[in-house]
């Protein structure tokens, strides 16, 4: 994951932005536009598989999850950007986290703020993958 520019380094907008901008993210997790949506092998293991259609309910109910994450504290939420999650899926603990890239996906956004130079990747993991 890339790496997380301090809160007082980021320019513009700030966390409030960057939260509107991650809570839209993932109110369109299934359309994500020109950000990036991807879970790791061992979520991807707890789902099924999702080629043939058979873990197609759990791969909703877990977008659902993300989607609909409310629980934001200072333990999980420290900065007010709303861009980490924890939760329980199929009885195992899981983190949603977004980062913040450069359009190219080569290195971290500049201003994660901006939504015309960053690409925000949302990735799905289980704790213990971390």
């Amino acid at each position: 994951m890339a790496d997380q520019t301090s809160n007082s380094e980021r320019p513009k907008g700030g966390p409030t932005e960057i939260a509107r901008l991650n809570d839209w993210l993932r109110q369109h997790i299934t359309a994500p536009g020109n950000n990036r949506v991807v879970m790791t092998c061992g979520i991807a293991d707890l789902i099924g598989d999702v080629s043939l259609l058979r873990g197609f309910r759990r791969r909703a109910e877990l977008t659902r999850a993300v989607r609909d994450y409310d629980r934001f504290d200072d333990a999980i939420d420290p900065h007010g950007e709303r861009d980490m999650g924890r939760f329980e899926f199929e009885g195992t603990a899981c983190y949603w986290k977004i980062d913040y890239y450069d359009l190219d996906l080569t290195g971290g956004a500049e201003d994660p703020a901006d939504p015309c130079l960053t690409t925000r990747v949302l990735t799905i993991m289980r704790v213990d993958e971390r």
